[in-house]
């Protein structure tokens, strides 16, 4: 993985950075990759169903830290497979999971996760999208935003709410559904031009009367919303790895150029401020991956992570925004500038702060569960 960042990613980061788009024969030839190289996807579980691997979430934060690396807005294009994944891993059924993630390893294919909403972000209890039954069949209405994938997709992890009732508790209000996304009365919106990771495709989803059958019910009516957040505890550390990944590139990027550019007659990393600031920046790194390392190893030792996951997720967002502006620093006049790397790198680490629940989610999560221990 490390290889294929340096030799395929790296050298195309900043075209598809200007483009907004993972070239088509790059994303395949990434995918390819990762199926023939034993690494994908490895978040499914090995068995008949599936077909997968079953490398454990600490081998996948290892390999998504690597592909970061080397630019996390193509690791972001590819690797946000795993949260679309992950309510079908951990609630579907062997039908579904051999019908849905059996074909992500035949082909390279990608799928979504289509929980948040324009009102509805933080808030997923907020959420207004229907789902009503009619026969064996349900009916959903409602809209997206955020979706990534959400133009690449073949489907759909969708939450949507099926108890009508506003007063209902978001335990028992919400379903968890799979929905094909060639479905009729999908209408998929325009890409997001955002301010990093440009290349990942981020959509805003309609859905108009599309029906979807009772079969592609994850677990029962009433467990969506324990699906969606559980997936979270799986897919944080991955998250994290990604900005310790981008944090470990800023890092070596700045040190670089911290030995060659030279002021007052030597190189700069010869002065106390400077060696100071890599000093820090590498303390950051270390730590960053302790954490997602030690959340990614209570997933496959079969414990919960929620408090580990949550505190890997935000630290290693803070370290990804901390380390990449010190980067910028460290470059002084240059670092503002698109022909050097370190500007795209802050670009880019601004969204750790926000996708997969934002910094101050993650602490509202790391209080509750500490208080909790604590009180036990």
């Amino acid at each position: 993985a490390r290889k294929f960042a340096l030799e395929e990613i790296i050298p195309v980061a900043a075209q598809y950075d200007r483009t907004g788009e993972v070239n088509p024969p790059l994303r395949r030839k990434i995918q390819i990759f990762l199926l023939t190289e034993n690494l994908k996807p490895p978040c499914i579980p090995s068995c008949p169903p599936t077909g997968g691997l079953g490398l454990g979430t600490f081998e996948a934060c290892l390999i998504t830290e690597e592909l970061a690396y080397g630019c996390t807005g193509v690791q972001t294009a590819i690797e946000a497979n795993s949260l679309g994944q992950m309510p079908v891993i951990i609630a579907g059924n062997k039908q579904q999971q051999k019908k849905y993630l059996g074909r992500m390893t035949e082909e390279p294919l990608m799928c979504a996760y289509c929980v948040t909403e324009p009102g509805a972000g933080s808030d997923v209890a907020g959420i207004r999208t229907r789902a009503e039954r009619k026969g064996d069949q349900y009916v959903i209405n409602g809209q997206k935003m955020w979706i990534t994938n959400g133009g690449k997709a073949n489907w759909y992890f969708l939450l949507a709410r099926t108890d009508p009732d506003p007063r209902a508790p978001a335990g028992k209000a919400f379903t968890g559904f799979i929905v094909e996304a060639d479905s009729p009365g999908i209408q998929i919106g325009r890409k997001e031009l955002n301010m990093g990771q440009r290349c990942s495709d981020t959509r805003g989803i309609v859905f108009e009367d599309v029906r979807v059958p009772k079969e592609n019910v994850l677990i029962a009516e009433g467990a969506g919303f324990k699906i969606a957040m559980g997936a979270f505890d799986k897919t944080r550390p991955p998250v994290a790895a990604g900005a310790v990944g981008l944090a470990r590139r800023a890092l070596d990027e700045a040190t670089r150029y911290a030995l060659e550019r030279k002021t007052f007659g030597k190189p700069i990393v010869e002065h106390q401020a400077v060696a100071f600031l890599l000093a820090e920046m590498a303390m950051k790194v270390e730590l960053a991956r302790l954490g997602y390392q030690r959340a990614a190893w209570e997933v496959d030792a079969g414990r919960r992570n929620t408090f580990y996951a949550s505190i890997a997720k935000a630290f290693a967002g803070d370290v990804a925004n901390q380390v990449a502006t010190d980067a910028v620093q460290i470059f002084g006049g240059n670092g503002f500038n698109t022909e050097y790397p370190v500007e795209k790198l802050m670009r880019d680490a601004k969204i750790y702060q926000i996708y997969e629940g934002t910094a101050q989610i993650q602490r509202v999560i790391i209080a509750r569960e500490h208080l909790g221990r604590y009180k036990a």
